[in-house]
């Protein structure tokens, strides 16, 4: 059975880096699906892993080819989602990463994304994990590239707007989506006591808490050189921060 989980949260908090390192720790359990929803896609570089054509593009190049009415004849408009989604897919030994890219452009319409839903979910039934890193803010959650979610990480760093923006996203899931399990909030970069206008905002939110992570030095020296995110040694803040979490979800 197939848990599929997303990480949602404002630009900056370090979505991308904890997504990373969560699909890398599931990965030594069993296939992981990950899907980069975020149209700036850094998560292969995050994970090391290079990049075929997004979904956004399939979505255009069909698009456009039903408007200049060039699609291949007898081919169904489902099934060709489904082989250009397939090759777009980039496999590794445990982890394949299919990536977004750009939201709908001028030339695509509401069947094409709701034929997408519908190669990503029938995808995503073929791995252990599907892991989801959201776009930064809110819009990734009302276009619902998959339709069920059995965990939401929503990820703030010690900022009040950050807390905020995840307690939007939370009533906006309550909202939009037809099936969300369990919804926690992961604090990055943060100390411990946490700020008293910091835990006041959590409070008031309804949001719970499933961990606070530390500042991590280490992970500059990786971005400088370019290096993937999930090299962070074991002992680093990020890495002992997400295996907490991940125990404590059930998942380690």
């Amino acid at each position: 059975m197939t848990t599929t989980i997303a990480i949602a949260g404002k630009g900056g908090s370090g979505k991308t880096t904890i997504a990373a390192l969560l699909i890398k720790l599931l990965s030594q359990k069993g296939a992981v699906l990950a899907i980069d929803a975020d149209p700036a896609t850094n998560l292969n570089l995050a994970l090391g892993l290079p990049l075929n054509d997004t979904v956004g593009k399939v979505r255009e190049e069909m698009a456009a080819k039903v408007k200049a009415r060039t699609m291949e004849a007898g081919l169904a408009k489902q099934d060709y989602l489904d082989i250009k989604i397939s090759e777009a897919l980039v496999e590794s030994p445990q982890i394949d990463l299919l990536a977004m890219g750009r939201p709908e452009g001028p030339g695509c319409y509401c069947a094409a994304n709701n034929m997408i839903r519908t190669c990503v979910d029938r995808l995503g039934k073929n791995y252990d994990y599907v892991v989801i890193d959201c776009e930064a803010g809110m819009e990734h959650i009302s276009r619902q590239t998959t339709r069920d979610i059995d965990l939401m990480l929503l990820v703030s760093d010690l900022t009040v707007r950050g807390i905020l923006t995840a307690a939007n996203m939370k009533a906006l899931i309550k909202d939009l989506r037809t099936y969300v399990g369990k919804i926690y909030l992961i604090v990055n970069r943060a100390t411990s006591p946490l700020p008293p206008k910091i835990a006041q905002t959590i409070e008031e939110s309804g949001l719970k808490i499933i961990g606070l992570i530390s500042e991590d030095a280490k992970i500059k020296d990786l971005e400088a050189k370019g290096a993937p995110l999930i090299e962070l040694p074991p002992d680093s803040p990020l890495q002992k921060g997400v295996a907490e979490i991940a125990k404590k979800l059930g998942l380690g």
